[in-house]
């Protein structure tokens, strides 16, 4: 549900005000993922993009933006459940606070959604 375009459309973005309209994912080393993340009243929008570095199937993987931001997901198994951990560097346009805010919300939209499947 994490890396499969079909689901990421679903809980891709950080409020209930924005939406994914579209995501695309080459889940191997060098493939590149895109997620269209958009305003619902079309004020805004961007495509978050990144190229894969790293991928361990199942237990993590690490991508590059465009800016040379590296990211990493990372999973844990608890039994039950699964946790989902989220390293990334900031960039300079945003607080620190509010990006950490705006990946956790994304991680909370994915759990909800999860959940809910």
């Amino acid at each position: 549900m994490y890396t499969n375009p079909l689901h990421i459309v679903n809980w891709n973005f950080a409020s209930d005000d924005w939406c994914c309209p579209r995501a695309s994912n080459d889940l191997n080393v060098g493939g590149k993922y895109v997620g269209r993340m958009e305003a619902k009243d079309g004020s805004f929008g961007f495509d978050f993009e990144a190229v894969y570095n790293e991928i361990v199937e199942g237990y993590y993987f690490v991508y590059t933006t465009p800016d040379n931001r590296v990211i990493k997901v990372s999973f844990q198994s608890t039994g039950d459940y699964t946790l989902v951990n989220i390293e990334f560097d900031a960039e300079n346009e945003n607080s620190l606070e509010l990006q950490q805010n705006g990946w956790q919300a994304i991680l909370n939209n994915f759990k909800k959604y999860a959940e809910s499947i």
